[in-house]
């Protein structure tokens, strides 16, 4: 089994982007050369701001799709190591779903 990398990279409007792949330098390549995904094609250049290493692709493909649905913020702490505020930025601050005790 291969292994799998996620990896998020800051564009050059600031914007994030988050991928997956078993080759991280062949993806980064292809992502500078405009070869990449959409988003990124458009914002060049882009820098490599997170990577993780996983045991499969598979494992690499599932943590990819969860940090897509995070917030900016949450993103942000997890690229500055800030692992303690993610349990805060992951709670829900709605109206109909927020008790403030």
């Amino acid at each position: 089994m291969k292994i799998g990398y996620v990896y998020i990279l800051e564009c050059s409007d600031e914007s994030f982007y988050t991928g997956s792949t078993i080759d991280i330098e062949k993806r980064l390549v292809a992502h500078q050369e405009g070869k990449g995904a959409n988003h990124t094609r458009k914002k060049l250049p882009v820098k490599l701001v997170y990577l993780e290493r996983f045991n499969s692709i598979d494992e690499a493909f599932y943590r990819e799709k969860q940090i897509q649905g995070w917030s900016r913020k949450k993103k942000i702490a997890l690229i500055t190591q800030n692992f303690h505020l993610l349990p805060d930025l992951s709670e829900c601050k709605n109206k109909t779903h927020f008790k403030n005790n």
